[in-house]
């Protein structure tokens, strides 16, 4: 499996296989496994989606970092990628960071829907 390079890549491949859907199923479960108030509605469209998402991973590195250091866990995102980012701009680290979480959930559902009738 590769891993999309972009947001729109991610979007672009999720949409095609028709796995949009799961993909936001999977960042509401993830999201209430962490104890964070968010849910996504499954409609939600990309754009708001990514704007959303880094919404309140901004808010989490600002405010509840535990709860952040939480979700990431949670999620699996790899801790290298993390600290191999530049923190000294916290909008752009949450940007970052926000497409990680989309790339990792991304792969779960991929994974998910590639093996599961095999």
């Amino acid at each position: 499996m590769k891993l999309p390079a972009t947001f729109e890549d991610l979007i672009v491949e999720a949409n095609a296989l028709e796995l949009y859907k799961k993909l936001i199923h999977q960042l509401n479960k993830d999201f209430l496994y962490a104890n964070i108030d968010l849910d996504f509605d499954e409609d939600i469209l990309p754009t708001s989606l990514k704007l959303l998402l880094h919404d309140i991973v901004y808010k989490l590195i600002q405010e509840k970092f535990n709860e952040y250091l939480n979700l990431l866990y949670i999620i699996d995102v790899p801790e290298h990628k993390v600290r191999a980012l530049n923190g000294d701009d916290t909008v752009e680290l949450a940007a970052q960071v926000s497409f990680l979480i989309l790339k990792r959930e991304w792969q779960k559902v991929w994974f998910r829907n590639e093996y599961a009738n095999k």
